[in-house]
């Protein structure tokens, strides 16, 4: 599934590993040994979450943006 989330992707001295999250959804977190592996394992967490919320009937947050000034 495309979505528009942004995932962020940071080094964890303590998992010796990376760590992905996404703001929108508080609690998703994927791991991986290389950041295309935890980006990888982040949007199936997403995916699978989005597909939770909707079955659930809860409202998908929007994904943010932002705004350059001009």
């Amino acid at each position: 599934m495309q979505t528009k989330y942004a995932i962020h992707i940071f080094w964890s001295d303590e998992d010796d590993g990376f760590v992905a999250t996404c703001d929108e959804f508080p609690g998703l977190s994927a791991f991986g040994e290389s950041r295309e592996k935890a980006l990888e394992e982040a949007q199936i967490a997403l995916d699978a979450m989005i597909e939770t919320y909707r079955a659930s009937g809860i409202d998908i947050p929007e994904p943010r943006s932002i705004l350059l000034a001009a």
